[in-house]
């Protein structure tokens, strides 16, 4: 774990080389995994949230600069989480939608930029794409370059962000993650999701690792999704017959799908591809369905051996 940073108001000390990173939505799913990966690679962290956790160092709400600004000081990269959600929509008011993920990553943005921050990540997500993930006849190969169709204000705002993160980008380098599903569900559900759409967490927070520590080049829009062993020309079968194509080709997997009583997926409606930022950050996914499977396999089967002996 990267050491200890101390504040006081309106100041803040990094225990360690100068450079530390900002991650704000520490209290978060996603944002508190990051803290713990930069952490666990030597990088010191504030982590900014307005809900006190573990992982939070500065308590503070973003549409309030002068309870975090300070934070900033002597940073050498942001990563921005904070956000409200897709299962906010239709629950909290479009205006605060505005206010967080919009207003809040300008403000956050000219603040760094102000204090000299190098790098600035922001954790967007795959949702943009929108109704442009919706298929016809074949599954939708989904690149950075597919135009972003929002249905509603969550992917609207998230959107909205992107830009103000892109047109930031000067003396400070800006990166855009559209991170894939990677929220806690079902095993069944989480194993098909694996698939084609699923990210495990820990390939997320390795990306914002890479991210992070990346060249100044390394910068633009990029897909964070899991390892998926498709083709573009598989498209039609993934949206008519996937059960066949995963029979042939990953045999391992759908013979793991039967060990577990989960069905197969009887369509699949997308691929979210993330070849992009293998050549850019040099991302490589490494947690898949197989790895999935196989966990859940030593859940059912745990080891026997070097255990007390049963009374």
């Amino acid at each position: 774990m990267g050491r200890a940073v101390e504040f006081t108001p309106g100041r803040v000390s990094v225990m360690q080389q100068p450079g530390h990173v900002v991650v704000t939505g520490a209290a978060g799913l996603v944002g508190s995994a990051i803290v713990r990966r930069l952490r666990a690679a030597g990088c010191p962290v504030v982590g900014v949230d307005r809900r006190p956790s573990p992982d939070t160092t500065v308590v503070a709400d973003l549409r309030d600069p002068a309870a975090w600004r300070h934070a900033l000081a002597g940073a050498g990269a942001v990563v921005h989480t904070a956000a409200l959600h897709a299962p906010h929509v239709g629950v909290r008011p479009e205006d605060e939608f505005h206010e967080i993920n919009v207003t809040a990553t300008r403000d956050l943005l000219e603040a760094s930029s102000a204090a000299g921050v190098r790098r600035f990540v922001y954790t967007s997500s795959t949702s943009v794409y929108g109704h442009a993930l919706e298929p016809v006849d074949e599954a939708v190969w989904v690149t950075e370059d597919l135009v972003c169709r929002p249905r509603d204000i969550y992917d609207e705002t998230k959107l909205a962000a992107e830009r103000l993160v892109l047109s930031a980008a000067g003396a400070m380098s800006t990166v855009c993650l559209r991170i894939a599903r990677c929220f806690p569900e079902p095993p069944a559900v989480l194993a098909r999701h694996r698939l084609y759409r699923g990210v495990d967490m820990a390939d997320v927070t390795q990306a914002h690792l890479l991210a992070v520590r990346g060249p100044g080049e390394a910068a633009g829009v990029l897909n964070i999704a899991g390892p998926y062993p498709w083709r573009v020309e598989d498209g039609g079968q993934l949206r008519h017959d996937p059960a066949d194509l995963i029979t042939r080709r990953i045999p391992e997997v759908a013979a793991g799908f039967g060990r577990h009583g989960w069905a197969l997926p009887t369509s699949i409606d997308r691929v979210y591809v993330s070849a992009r930022a293998g050549e850019v950050l040099g991302y490589r996914p490494r947690r898949g369905v197989t790895a999935l499977l196989a966990e859940a396999r030593t859940a059912d089967h745990p080891p026997t051996s070097g255990g007390a002996s049963p009374a």
